[in-house]
């Protein structure tokens, strides 16, 4: 574990471990993520045992990170913190990862400059207009009125599968009563951000391999023939759809997106 100082009372948490013959995946969390979905026993591990790197970080307003009352935790800072991250850092061979809007921030970052060998986008492909919208600054709504309790417990169901929905009921419904997030909350911060999000983003200017990993049990954020026409626009892609996974799949099926990211690693040039 390591910090990269930005500013006095700002920083970032990043967890690096070079590779030894391998490339190395860098990881672009979701806005609710950690470092720890990818420090997952069959995820990282699993990737480093197999000679690749990891990088895996936190944003501004996430854990173990520091931010100033002032600072703006928008999406355009989070992708100058990747680019920042990876000038300091100098991973060799980098293979950007990114979860949810994650995979649209490491694609900003790559076509800002950020170097890569291959981009791998997590449900991350959706057109720009007013479901996307509402979305948005309903979930800000949510937290704004029941936190973070009650934007995991009316959304769940409709974003994993049935067999994960199940292991995480333990943690919903306590009938504790819901309490707001504060305005100074780092997650509340960067969700509010987000609704500033572009997400009208040029994919036919991506030249290098893209993975696009896809789950079905995603009710909120997948509409397919938005998938798919977005796809068809990316040069060089590849799909992987897992039928059993909706929107957290390294969360939901570890084991399988681990294969899909070696396999990946297997086709891009050295």
């Amino acid at each position: 574990m390591a910090t990269l100082e930005i500013a006095p009372g700002e920083s970032l948490h990043y967890e690096y471990e070079a590779p030894d013959v391998g490339a190395t995946f860098v990881f672009v969390n979701a806005l609710t993520g950690s470092t720890a979905t990818w420090q997952h026993p069959n995820i990282g591990p699993v990737l480093r045992s197999a000679g690749h790197g990891t990088l895996a970080w936190n944003f501004r307003g996430q854990a173990q990170t520091t931010f100033a009352p002032d600072t703006d935790l928008s999406p355009r800072a989070i992708v100058e913190d990747l680019a920042r991250l990876v000038r300091h850092v100098a991973p060799p061979r980098p293979i950007l990862v990114g979860l949810s809007v994650g995979g649209l921030f490491a694609a900003q970052a790559h076509l800002a400059g950020v170097p890569a060998t291959g981009l791998v986008l997590i449900n991350t492909l959706r057109r720009p207009g007013p479901r996307l919208e509402w979305l948005g600054q309903a979930m800000v709504a949510m937290a704004r009125t029941g936190g973070a309790q009650l934007v995991m417990e009316a959304n769940l169901p409709m974003l994993v599968n049935p067999e994960q929905l199940a292991a995480m009921r333990a943690n919903a419904f306590s009938g504790k009563p819901y309490q707001p997030m504060a305005p100074s909350d780092g997650l509340f911060r960067l969700m509010a951000g987000s609704l500033a999000t572009d997400w009208d983003f040029p994919y036919e200017r991506l030249a290098v391999p893209v993975l696009i990993m896809t789950g079905l049990h995603d009710r909120v954020f997948h509409v397919p023939a938005d998938v798919e026409q977005l796809t068809a626009r990316i040069p060089h892609s590849r799909t992987v759809t897992f039928p059993d996974a909706g929107h957290l799949i390294p969360m939901e099926r570890p084991r399988p997106f681990t294969t899909a990211l070696l396999e990946f690693a297997g086709t891009l040039a050295r």
